[in-house]
């Protein structure tokens, strides 16, 4: 039987029930665009964070080039920075979330060749239990 066929007594009621499914799924519609747009963010944040850890390691990179003659004292694994790379760890940290605990390293090889790590982590993540190990960003030259 078709609602138009019903008594208009039985047919009370149908028309709210057709807006409550109707503004169900249109705020259904609604939390997945705030969703997607959450991790939008979140994806954007992540490249910027990316974009400025591999400047700031070219940034030493080039650094390096021009003073290869003491390439010896770029040497870094955490702690209190040599005296050639004390501007450039201070711009990491101010650049960066994290990196206080979670310092850069930079490492010097055989053939010179020089290997920065620069990692970083969000202070959400830190605070997870347990938390993920930081993101990185590493960049390989060789310095001749």
């Amino acid at each position: 039987m078709r609602p138009r066929d019903l008594p208009m007594s039985k047919q009370k009621g149908i028309m709210l029930l057709e807006a409550l499914l109707g503004i169900l799924i249109f705020s259904l519609g609604i939390l997945a665009v705030v969703g997607m747009q959450a991790i939008a963010v979140r994806t954007v944040a992540e490249s910027k964070y990316r974009m400025d850890a591999s400047f700031l390691a070219n940034e030493v990179m080039g650094e390096m080039w021009a003073n290869r003659s003491n390439l010896a004292l770029y040497t870094y694994a955490g702690g209190t920075p040599p005296p050639v790379l004390a501007n450039w760890t201070a711009k990491v940290e101010s650049a960066l979330p994290g990196v206080e605990a979670n310092p850069p390293a930079i490492a010097i090889g055989a053939g010179n060749e020089v290997t920065v790590t620069i990692y970083w982590q969000h202070a959400e993540e830190a605070n997870q239990s347990p938390p993920p190990p930081p993101h990185q960003y590493s960049a390989i030259a060789s310095i001749n």
